[in-house]
């Protein structure tokens, strides 16, 4: 896959080079909060809210024509979300089956493909719209992990749970926004990137139904400020 992956892009680096109307090539830097949550796909789990993360990352743009890019380089991706599932818990002398509430805290490094279509240039603006494919490493996991049996609360913990998760997260994304320019060579963008993950994070089977395996979804939205040079 990395093979193919690589000759991709090595083609349209040198499309871009051979083909665009304009500057060949532009790099930044992007910042971007992000809202992520768990899609759970699995019998007796259950998705347990929204929670905040952050991103951010260096991108470089090779342009194919004048209003088409190609979108590369690599995201550092802070992805939080949380989720509900059962336990096995003991009390007393008794084993019974509780309610695991995990938030997930998850670091990952994205390289993402993206191709990026723009407008033509209006009142000193330009709107883009973004359809792309993101492969991205796990390098962190940890999880706050709170027990309840009924509604009491009756243990609290936090850990790595690297070893729980899939190593890859592989994702369709979606994005539009404004680019804006500063002068020169130099541009402002703006917009909102929804990132849809397509192949569950979760390993393994259920402890209390070994016969139910754990499937997770986890997507983000992003609020990203990009500055290009």
């Amino acid at each position: 896959m990395k093979r193919y992956f690589t000759l991709f892009l090595l083609v349209f680096i040198l499309f871009g080079s051979l083909h665009a109307q304009q500057k060949a090539f532009q790099f930044g830097f992007k910042v971007a909060p992000s809202m992520g949550w768990i899609k759970p796909n699995s019998e007796h789990y259950e998705r347990d809210g929204i929670k905040a993360g952050f991103n951010w990352g260096f991108v470089g743009e090779f342009f194919l024509m004048e209003n088409y890019a190609l979108t590369t380089g690599f995201n550092v991706i802070y992805l939080n979300g949380a989720f509900t599932y059962p336990v096995y818990y003991r009390a007393g002398s008794a084993q019974v089956i509780a309610q695991n509430t995990r938030v997930l805290k998850t670091k990952y490094i994205q390289l993402p493909v993206i191709l990026k279509m723009k407008t033509n240039d209006f009142n000193g603006l330009r709107v883009y719209g973004e359809l792309g494919f993101g492969l991205a490493f796990k390098t962190d996991a940890k999880a706050d992990d709170k027990i309840y049996n009924g509604n009491i609360l009756v243990e609290e913990s936090s850990g790595d749970v690297s070893n729980e998760l899939r190593f890859t997260r592989e994702s369709l994304i979606l994005g539009a926004g404004i680019e804006y320019p500063l002068g020169g060579a130099t541009f402002i963008t703006a917009g909102i990137r929804f990132d849809n993950n397509f192949i569950d994070i979760l390993k393994d089977q259920n402890e209390v139904y070994p016969d139910i395996e754990q499937i997770g979804i986890s997507n983000f939205i992003e609020f990203q400020l990009s500055l290009l040079f």
